[in-house]
């Protein structure tokens, strides 16, 4: 019977040391997107995106089987409140602390586009999925 307390105990002993509310390395979201969905038509199109935090940037963009990632590079600085990232098919902007704007080329594919953007702000990621439907 000790030997049941004693385990009983020392398992509630162990139980309540784990914080299950704020593990390690776990964030909440401070980014707070108006939409992480969006879907688009075959032509040109666009979405302008608006967040509640104002301290992020774009980690990488996964347009159809190309991921891209703008690290290191001379000609964007993902600290700045404004940049512009423009490849061949999309253009995808921070245009100030709240509000990134993308544009996607004309979809001649026949095919659906898909396009992932990748956000980071510190130890939290989010993401905004972009549907282009085919022409």
């Amino acid at each position: 019977m000790k030997k049941a307390m004693v385990l009983v105990i020392g398992i509630f002993i162990l139980s309540s040391c784990k914080d299950n509310e704020n593990p390690i390395g776990k964030w909440d979201d401070i980014i707070k997107l108006s939409t992480k969905s969006v879907e688009l038509t075959a032509q040109a199109d666009s979405v302008t995106i608006t967040t509640q935090g104002d301290w992020w940037w774009v980690d990488e963009i996964s347009f159809q089987d190309s991921t891209y990632s703008y690290y290191n590079r001379e000609d964007i600085n993902l600290e700045s409140d404004a940049y512009s990232i423009n490849e061949d098919a999309f253009t995808v902007e921070r245009r100030d602390k709240n509000t990134l704007f993308v544009r996607l080329k004309e979809n001649n594919t026949g095919a659906e586009r898909t396009m992932l953007i990748g956000l980071e702000a510190g130890d939290y990621f989010d993401h905004v999925s972009i549907k282009q439907a085919a022409n």
